[in-house]
């Protein structure tokens, strides 16, 4: 089997294709998070601790000299990748918490027994009284 036919063969595999969707749809559903925690969630919380921009936050190490741009220690914009984290983190973790608990709920509630199920366990029930005669 040469290396191509190999290849073919893994590369069409369900499972390679499943992770490939998700892969896609991860992708996108970053954006929609990354836009939501940018756009939405950040300027109120910016509003709430007096408009700080947490990504212009520095410390300027070594001024600019001529040609040489300046040495600049820019906290700010990790302190905000990690809010975006954070952030993201917890809406990731309250949408897996939505999906356990329909699951949960969808586990907890038993099939009612089908017509079949129903007559077989009359019959069971007939022959055991029958037995105990």
């Amino acid at each position: 089997m040469s290396v191509l036919s190999e290849f073919k063969a893994f590369a069409v595999k369900g499972n390679v294709v499943d992770m490939a969707v998700g892969i896609i749809i991860g992708a996108a559903f970053g954006k929609i998070v990354s836009s939501f925690v940018g756009d939405v969630v950040m300027p109120p919380i910016g509003l709430l601790i007096g408009g700080v921009d947490f990504s212009d936050l520095a410390i300027t190490l070594k001024a600019a000299e001529g040609n040489i741009p300046a040495v600049v220690l820019s906290y700010g914009k990790f302190i905000q990748t990690v809010l975006d984290f954070l952030i993201v983190a917890f809406a990731i973790f309250m949408g897996v918490k939505v999906i356990n608990k329909l699951k949960r709920a969808e586990e907890a509630a038993p099939a009612a027994p089908t017509k079949d199920q129903e007559l077989l366990s009359e019959i069971r029930d007939l022959l055991k009284a029958q037995q105990n005669k």
